[in-house]
């Protein structure tokens, strides 16, 4: 159970892998995924290490699995995800995936090869197949007898009798968008002596190189002579027209038409087995390509940790390093077992703990639950190696501030409501996999919207407040019945007629018939002075919760402080600062309860100001005689609390440094006894021995070894002290002023939820006639929507962020320093869930 409140105890471990045991060993390994490995070769080259070969090998196939992954997306054909988790293949199997993969490979490179020449010439035939019908038409045009008499009319008489004029022409397809452009140069650079008819394409013609679907149009240019019929050319081609040959009489258009129909079935009939075969291959491949990438992604994971292992000098074994945590040593050695046995080896892998001065990384075990709550710590910093883990408390204080700011029954009911479907349903929706990074977030911490959900309930009930509305379960504790009675009031109904606002006198016997049940009485809802009660309320209520949560944090400090072993910091750190706190802000919280049960509604009018009397204990200002004291002696423990909370301050600031200075002067001094000449007292044992000269061979690794005797510097502690009693002393008065926003967010929630109802809600319960109903619905809708969206969502989202900053700031920072780094193991997880990284 320990466990849970501090990051669990690692360990440098050493292992002796036999090189052909080594692949199967760091195989298991990556299945429990308990250890992580350190770059033994930093300085040795990426391209340079050992099993570079075998990598570059499990690239080439992932580039391969890739390419037909490409292919399966392209021909919407879904890939099977059975959620299998296969085991990692052999190396003498990757001989065997490698051929698989490249005769798939090939396979695919000469479908899409052969698939993309038949649509080249499918197209081509279809082109042709349009000029030859449309051509005919033109031709049948020209032909038409009243054009004929219509021309004979209008040429002269001597010039009809002359043999009829030939003229040449060319016939192709031209993109449709690219005609007005093709039309203006050829008059332009023919000077208007060729003849242009165009036609559209009514199918669009697909595209062999890109599949798009293009439209296209059918053209036919007449002209004389030679030269124009090369400029002609010319333009068609830079326009990236197609020309086709189209024979001059009718007749042999009409046979090679008939040529091209036939030509186009029979290519069709291929097309369509080919495209059969190719879906038949992606189908196959689309049933174990999911497998296939996490057999190649395991095997590359392997040869790459393998490559941060040192070699030995024999070439028959694999140094490496490993941090791992303390409790699970039993699992890592089962594990080299079980590699051991199923690569065949006789010899037996060898674990190692070895003794460091090195940090170790930072491992907190969540599962499903307390991970969301551990994601929020890890944001503000990965913790430091044994120091208090601020996750485990903020389980319940997260969700009870968000719901101090969010509080209402409704609003908390509905969001309970959305967490509770996303737990339930949590194993499909996380089987699917959604891609959509906001609903990933929110899934991931499902547990914590349930908790802010159900607190927000129990403090909207505290508030009875329900969508702005109280809720009248107990009846209310206010009575007017004796301020009619006779000898008790002196109200009538006169009274009642011509005054609109009265107020109720609690001094009255009777009209205040005790406190509430649960919460707030539901008469307050009606009062006109509902917010100036709520206001004070929930301010003294803020600085209750604050301080009683900075004591929290500041007593969690002690935890760390004894278990580091570190006296100094409990007597001149941990007593000062808790006994400022509580001298100064804790005083503060006991004149609240003070003030609510000494006073009560006949003598609240002589209740002084806590405020006042709160600055006056920092002023001496006792002298003022309209201000009453709240108890007898209140003078005297003021002064005593302000005084011992200023000698908390030199304690904190200089006695702290002074004797941190004396202790390193009488360890100088007790190690550096010299007799003649000669170092005694200061040796290191056989065991600290053992740790320098690990450290010393360390010294090329990421981390630096802490020196062995560290060099005090007094000037840099008396900073780094200054700075953090100046920065504790003005923080306890900002960090309590920070809670009230607890206070402000409440408010600035309830009446937003006020004035939603009053501006929509209220105008469709305001009808009372048949067709009120039908346009209740629709302003009900509106409602919802305007509720889910503002109140909800950016309300619940503002409230969430600042529960995070009081978390974050005013309570992590009194114990928790968060200057670790986060253990990494090598897992294959990461593979099953799409996320794998090098």
């Amino acid at each position: 159970m320990g466990e849970l409140f501090r990051s669990e105890e690692m360990t440098l471990a050493q292992l002796f892998l036999q090189s052909e045991s080594a692949y199967c060993c760091v195989s298991e390994l990556g299945e429990i995924g308990m250890v992580q490995f350190r770059d033994l070769n930093p300085d040795v080259n990426v391209f340079q290490r050992k099993f570079v070969n075998e990598v570059r090998r499990c690239e080439e196939m992932d580039r391969k699995l890739r390419f037909v992954e490409k292919e399966i997306k392209k021909a919407n054909i879904p890939i099977v995800d059975t959620g299998e988790n296969p085991e990692v293949p052999f190396p003498r199997d990757m001989i065997d995936l490698e051929a698989a993969f490249e005769k798939l490979e090939i396979e695919m490179k000469e479908i899409n090869t052969n698939q993309e020449a038949l649509k080249v010439n499918f197209l081509e035939l279809t082109e042709l197949k349009h000029i030859l019908r449309r051509t005919q038409q033109f031709f049948d045009e020209m032909e038409d007898p009243a054009l004929l008499e219509e021309s004979s009319i209008l040429l002269d008489p001597t010039e009809v009798v002359r043999a009829p004029l030939r003229l040449g022409f060319v016939a192709g397809v031209i993109g449709r968008e690219r005609i007005p452009t093709f039309e203006r140069m050829l008059w332009r650079v023919c000077r208007g002596n060729v003849f242009l008819r165009q036609a559209g394409i009514e199918d669009p013609l697909e595209d062999p190189t890109t599949g798009d679907q293009v439209h296209k149009s059918v053209f036919i240019i007449f002209f004389q002579g030679d030269q124009l019929k090369n400029r002609v050319k010319k333009i068609c081609e830079g326009f990236r027209a197609t020309l086709y040959p189209c024979p001059e009489t009718p007749q042999e258009r009409k046979e090679m038409a008939a040529g091209v129909n036939t030509r186009i079935d029979d290519l069709q009939m291929v097309l369509n087995q080919t495209e059969d075969h190719r879906q038949r291959v992606l189908q196959a491949a689309a049933k174990t390509l999911r497998v296939w990438f996490i057999k190649v992604r395991k095997m590359k994971a392997i040869y790459h940790t393998l490559n941060l292992c040192n070699i030995d000098v024999t070439q028959k074994c694999l140094i490496a390093e490993i941090w791992c945590p303390l409790s699970d040593l039993d699992s890592i050695q089962l594990a080299l077992r079980r590699g051991t046995e199923k690569s065949g080896s006789t010899v037996p892998s060898i674990l190692n703990r070895m003794q460091t001065k090195q940090t170790p990384p930072t491992y907190n075990k969540t599962n499903k639950f307390t991970s969301g709550f551990q994601n929020i710590v890890d944001a503000y910093g990965i913790g430091s190696y044994r120091e208090m883990n601020p996750a485990p408390y903020t389980i319940i204080t997260f969700p009870f501030l968000f719901a101090v700011m969010f509080g209402d029954l409704g609003h908390g009911l509905l969001m309970t409501c959305a967490a509770v479907y996303l737990v339930l349903r949590e194993s499909r929706l996380s089987a699917q996999k959604n891609d959509n990074e906001i609903f990933s977030m929110v899934f991931a911490g499902r547990y914590l919207i349930l908790l802010m959900g159900l607190f927000s309930m129990y403090t909207g009930i505290i508030y009875n407040d329900c969508f702005s509305k109280s809720l009248n379960v107990f009846g209310s504790s206010w009575s007017v019945r004796p301020m009619f009675e006779k000898g008790k009031g002196n109200w009538t109904f006169e009274t009642l007629e011509e005054n609109r606002l009265l107020q109720l006198d609690p001094v009255v016997p009777g009209v205040f018939g005790g406190p509430y049940p649960i919460g707030i009485d539901p008469i307050w809802n009606m009062a006109t002075n509902k917010l100036t009660f709520l206001n004070s309320y929930k301010m003294k209520m803020s600085v209750i919760l604050g301080v009683t949560h900075m004591l929290f944090g500041v007593t969690l400090s002690l935890f760390n402080h004894i278990y580091f072993k570190k006296p100094l910091n409990i007597w001149l750190g941990f007593i000062p600062e808790i006994v400022f706190m509580s001298s100064l802000f804790g005083y503060l919280v006991l004149l609240v309860f003070y003030k609510w049960t000494a006073y009560d509604a006949a003598t609240s009018k002589e209740a002084p100001s806590l405020l006042i009397a709160f600055i006056n204990m920092f002023l001496f200002n006792y002298t003022d005689p309209t201000i009453k004291p709240l108890y007898r002696g209140q003078v005297v423990i003021q002064c005593l609390l302000v005084v011992i909370a200023l000698l908390c301050v030199p304690c904190m600031l200089i006695v702290k440094t002074l004797v941190l200075r004396r202790q390193y002067l009488w360890r100088k001094h007790l190690g550096t006894q010299n007799f003649g000449g000669i170092r005694v007292g200061n040796g290191p044992t056989d065991d600290e021995a053992e740790i320098i000269q690990h450290d010393h061979l360390s010294q090329n690794l990421e981390e630096e070894p802490e020196s062995e005797e560290e060099v005090f510097d007094f000037a840099d502690v008396a900073v780094n002290q200054a700075i953090h009693t100046i920065e504790y002393c003005l923080g306890c008065v900002s960090n309590t002023a920070s809670y009230l926003r607890l206070w402000a967010l409440s408010l600035a929630h309830a009446q937003l939820s006020e004035v939603l109802w009053s501006m929509v809600m209220h105008i469709g319960l305001a009808s009372r006639n048949f067709a009120g109903s039908f346009a209740l619905l629709a302003i009900f809708a509106v409602f919802a929507t305007l509720t889910v969206c503002i109140l909800l969502i950016m309300e619940g989202l503002s409230a969430f962020l600042h529960a995070l900053r009081l978390h974050w700031v005013e309570f992590q920072n009194k114990f928790y320093s968060g200057q670790g780094f986060k253990f990494m193991p090598f897992t294959f997880d990461s593979i099953l869930e799409g996320k794998f990284e090098d």
